[in-house]
């Protein structure tokens, strides 16, 4: 049956005001990040938070950018747009500290369960303790001591986690830094350390993994992905192949044992953190020639195919894909429905 012209209208004004929950009932649309000022108008409404943002600085490639952050129940107003947040500030420390008391990121994400409703999803970042070969620590990378250490996994971010989001915990994603060729292990090796600890941490259908360096997306890998029921992370990311060769390296398998996968738009492929980071700062528009096409057709064509697989897909976008993540989502929504 065709759509009237006044169904069509309606569609492109939900469109026009960001509306992104219920596209599909397995496609969830989501940002990397929230609480942004400069998504005040398409996702925030001014009013809600007047008096109540803060100012902070960051420095990011040797340079200082200045934001403004809303409070934390503004995720309540994000949730009315978009069904699910990745929240990644769990990637820089865990819930619960060596002595089993609450880190400041406890707190945080305590504040922020207050406000996730019944349908409402979370993916976390697991602590880079766990899922990062090597450290930075001023201008150098160490060797992490803790690196893949189950226990700490288990008691630290696993199980606190567990007790602060419940149901709405969607997603755990393992992040593993770029690593250069000289630092590289065997393909062979890597595998052998995850499914040893895959196999040491509690089942669970949730888990899924980036792996930064395109060496690693291997046979030995994704055998052991595919027995520990854990999902390769599809990311657009600066040094790796494109989404859709990703997938390919695959044999276009969905390893995750929930029938999950996450797509993850971070970064345009060849352009590197700090110069997207600079190039999207204040995150308010889309930056002329940053979001690729390809970037957009190859995650609607990976959307369509899980759709017709019956297989859940988040989405997660980051500003630094294109500028701004709500026009981002809404140039994916766009080639979707055009489709």
């Amino acid at each position: 049956m065709q759509e009237n012209a006044k169904d069509k209208g309606e569609k492109q004004t939900m469109l026009n005001k960001f509306q992104f929950r219920n596209l599909h009932p397995n496609i969830f649309l989501g940002t990397a990040s929230d609480r942004y000022s400069g998504w005040i108008g398409q996702i925030y409404t001014k009013e809600r938070y007047e008096g109540r943002i803060s100012k902070r600085t960051d420095k990011v490639g040797g340079k200082s950018f200045k934001h403004e952050v809303l409070p934390v129940d503004s995720v309540k107003e994000y949730f009315e747009h978009f069904p699910v947040l990745e929240i990644d500030y769990t990637f820089y420390s865990t819930l619960r500290d060596k002595d089993g008391q609450p880190t400041k990121n406890f707190h945080v994400l305590k504040s922020y369960a207050q406000y996730i409703g019944e349908n409402d999803r979370v993916v976390l970042k697991v602590p880079q303790i766990i899922s990062a070969q090597k450290l930075k620590r001023g201008n150098q990378y160490i060797e992490n001591e803790t690196y893949l250490d189950p226990e700490i996994f288990t008691k630290q971010f696993y199980e606190p986690a567990i007790d602060l989001l419940g149901p709405s915990l969607a997603g755990m994603i393992f992040e593993q830094e770029y690593q250069r060729k000289q630092d590289r292990i065997p393909a062979k090796q890597m595998a052998e350390e995850l499914g040893r600890f895959f196999e040491s941490i509690p089942n669970d259908s949730r888990y899924h993994i980036e792996l930064r360096t395109g060496a690693y997306l291997s046979s030995p890998v994704f055998e052991v992905l595919e027995k520990s029921g854990v999902g390769q992370v599809l990311s657009h990311w600066t040094w790796l192949p494109s989404l859709k060769n990703q997938l390919n390296k695959a044999n276009n398998k969905i390893f995750n044992a929930g029938n999950q996968l996450i797509i993850r738009l971070m970064t345009p492929i060849g352009m590197r953190y700090e110069a997207a980071y600079a190039k999207a700062h204040p995150f308010d528009k889309l930056v002329d020639g940053m979001l690729h096409q390809e970037m957009i057709n190859e995650t609607v064509d990976i959307i369509e195919k899980a759709v017709k697989e019956d297989i859940e897909t988040n989405i997660l976008i980051n500003n630094r894909a294109g500028g701004n993540a709500p026009f981002i989502a809404e140039r994916i929504v766009e080639e979707f429905k055009a489709r």
